[in-house]
């Protein structure tokens, strides 16, 4: 029997732990105008099916554990679903497609349905499970995809190269790889080494500046923000990475750690960092599971300077690049955090770099268009996902993406301010690497006018008079009121006022 990768284990656990949810599904949808041949469509995602083993795999546990079992595409069940819909409740239609679980025993991880809207409109809802799909994927399939919908609207097959190797080689691979535990020469004991030492002390969990307690049970739900980055403080981001002899990555996670220091989370600041994990060239035109990712931790005690920061990222993040063959889910049972069901453990905050280029479905000239798929999930408190844009000539346009907060700790409105303070630091690397983690601001003109002046605007106008005066207008108000209490003995206003 084939085992399931160490990342695709985690997931297949978290389906037995959690039972059937949407949080490790991923809705692509595309809008379609023009002439569409539903019949080639179907053909040709069965064409990728047929391509990509994993797409139609399914895992189940006779005896409790896991394996993958490919299925021939005859045995799979799939059909692409075709239907009517108003144009009025396409989006209601497609957010219940999207939120439909998979049971990863019995159903292959890829769903499709076409729904029609009107004459020659059309749109695509997509669903893979995350056990078969990472963010690189997208390339290869809207590729495969693309090359078999031309082949079977022509009538003939599509005349690809056959693919090297197959997700379940990797999996097999990938034990071979890290060798046994027991083995002090082997790549997991020695990786599991530095990773021990790297994140010896590591917060259980990052103090952020939430708008609620943690709740006992997640919900996953979330609150997007935009996130953009003006062209001009790309280029010198980019700039600033070629002369330290860092990417662009590494300054942004060096920036997102002094940002949420900045927002109270101290001084010893993990961040998850997504990376693909095709090491090999053979698995960069497959579909499947394969990113890990690392914990880079910053170090911000002593309040040094941008540029101090900028140093440390460096250092730590080439020593987590070069053992980032073990797989986290790994790390996690070898460094045995403490356990919760309502956070991610060893980090609650992900930062991802999309720059595994852009996925272009091309059907014979019908130029599809993105929508929305749905509410976003929250895996993590915080999810930063950014993108760079570039322009015709290659020159940086600015940075684009998303910040996704779990809508169990933050409310919308903290999502969209974490957006723009993470930009505000972004903008202060820019301009000055001597000044001190400290001293970087974070807020707007108009935040720092409510802090320093509205809310210190405190005095209160109580009118001229003196105490006796202030006194008698007591008496007139409540004369039974207790104006003093001196060893048990109390008297009131009234009774003072008859003394005086």
């Amino acid at each position: 029997m084939i085992p399931l990768s160490f990342a695709q284990r985690r997931l297949w656990f978290l389906a037995q732990l959690e039972g059937p949810s949407t949080t490790y599904t991923n809705p692509t949808v595309l809008r379609f105008s023009g002439s569409l041949d539903h019949e080639a469509l179907e053909a040709a995602l069965r064409d990728v099916l047929e391509r990509h083993e994993v797409l139609r795999t399914v895992f189940p546990a006779p005896d409790g554990e896991p394996y993958q079992r490919i299925l021939p595409v005859s045995e799979t069940g799939f059909a692409l679903v075709v239907a009517d819909v108003a144009p009025e409740q396409l989006t209601e239609t497609v957010a219940r497609t999207a939120r439909q679980a998979f049971d990863l025993a019995t159903e292959i991880p890829l769903r499709a349905h076409l729904f029609i809207v009107g004459p020659d409109e059309y749109a695509l809802v997509v669903v893979v499970h995350h056990i078969a799909w990472d963010a690189w994927s997208a390339g290869p399939l809207a590729r495969d995809l693309s090359v078999a919908y031309e082949a079977r609207r022509t009538g003939t097959e599509p005349g690809w190269e056959p693919l090297p190797v197959q997700y379940a080689d990797y999996a097999l691979w990938q034990r071979e790889l890290l060798g046994d535990e027991n083995d002090p020469d082997s790549v997991l004991s020695q990786q599991v080494e530095y990773w021990r030492e790297a994140l010896a002390g590591v917060p259980e969990e990052l103090a952020l500046p939430t708008d609620r307690p943690r709740p006992a049970v997640r919900s996953y739900r979330g609150h997007q923000a935009e996130l953009v980055v003006p062209a001009e403080v790309h280029g010198r981001l980019v700039a600033l990475a070629h002369e330290r002899g860092m990417s662009l990555f590494m300054v942004l996670q060096a920036a997102l750690a002094v940002t949420l220091s900045r927002l109270g989370a101290g001084t010893d600041i993990p961040i998850g960092s997504a990376i693909a994990g095709r090491t090999d060239r053979a698995l960069h035109d497959l579909v499947g599971f394969f990113v890990n990712t690392l914990v880079v931790r910053t170090d911000l005690a002593g309040d040094p300077t941008l540029a101090e920061v900028l140093e440390q990222v460096r250092e730590t993040s080439f020593g987590a690049f070069e053992h980032q063959d073990l797989p986290f889910e790994r790390l996690v049972e070898e460094l045995a955090p403490a356990r919760s069901m309502t956070r991610h453990p060893l980090f609650q905050v992900m930062l991802t770099l999309q720059n595994a280029g852009s996925a272009k479905l091309d059907l014979s000239g019908l130029k599809p268009s993105r929508m929305a798929g749905g509410a976003p999930t929250a895996k993590f408190d915080l999810d930063v996902t950014a993108a760079e844009t570039f322009g015709a000539d290659g020159t940086p346009a600015g940075i684009r993406g998303m910040v996704v907060a779990a809508a169990d700790l933050f409310d919308g409105e903290t999502s969209v301010q974490i957006a723009h303070r993470w930009v505000r630091v972004l903008s202060a690397f820019a301009e000055d690497l001597s000044v001190r983690v400290s001293s970087v601001g974070i807020l707007d003109s108009a935040e720092r006018e409510k802090l320093l002046v509205e809310w210190n605007d405190t005095v209160v106008d109580c009118g001229v008079s003196t105490l006796p005066g202030l006194f008698a207008v007591q008496v007139e108000r409540d004369r039974d009121a207790v104006a003093v209490v001196f060893e048990g003995v109390s008297l009131t206003y009234g009774e003072v006022d008859a003394r005086a």
